[in-house]
């Protein structure tokens, strides 16, 4: 495996595939020549065939419910992923946060409205938590579990953002035997500093 500015190629059977992905999936990558699982979406045209590579499953389909958007093609959904992480992105589209949506490159508060409009009941918290079939990589990613959920929707309730809540929550070191006070005071703490 090897990495470019936004691209990846790796290696199957001696042959190597050019992807293109989103900038976190390069910040979320073993070392080069280490083993890599990448879900891919093969992009057809008359002219050119594309490869784009996620993480998880979770992520590409993502990246499939922006194509399904008016107006965002393969190459402005990946931009989205790269401006925001796929559950920040998530969250974003949940709660209605076109300022947020529009700081990708390309998008402009029309479009990010319109994707709003479009996903918003398409997507769901649920998709936030990390599944049995992917516990490795969502704790890896920073799976909040249901103290951590409890305690964003707290602090989006006290008036915080839902992009500010879940950064915070990502903050904390949750354990099992942390409650939803102990997420919500030690995320309060965070946000203090």
């Amino acid at each position: 495996m090897e990495t470019e500015e936004d691209m990846i190629v790796v290696e199957a059977g001696s042959v190597g595939y050019n992807i293109r992905v989103p900038l976190s999936v390069i910040d979320g990558l073993p070392g080069i020549g280490e083993e890599v699982r990448i879900y891919t979406y093969l992009q057809v045209r008359e002219d050119a065939m594309s490869l784009y590579g996620f993480l998880t499953r979770q992520d590409l389909k993502m990246f499939r419910q922006l194509l399904g958007v008016n107006g965002i093609g393969p190459r402005g959904a990946l931009g989205l992923l790269s401006a925001l992480r796929p559950d920040d992105l998530r969250l974003a589209i949940i709660s209605g946060d076109v300022k947020a949506i529009s700081r990708a490159p390309g998008i402009g508060s029309k479009t990010a409205q319109r994707l709003i409009l479009d996903l918003k009941d398409r997507i769901s918290v649920d998709e936030m938590i990390p599944r049995q079939e992917a516990a490795l990589e969502a704790k890896s990613r920073g799976g909040l579990g249901e103290a951590g959920n409890e305690a964003v929707s707290a602090l989006v309730a006290l008036g915080y953002s839902a992009m500010e809540a879940s950064r915070a929550v990502r903050q904390v070191e949750i354990t099992e035997s942390m409650t939803t006070e102990d997420v919500l005071k030690a995320s309060l703490k965070y946000m203090a500093f």
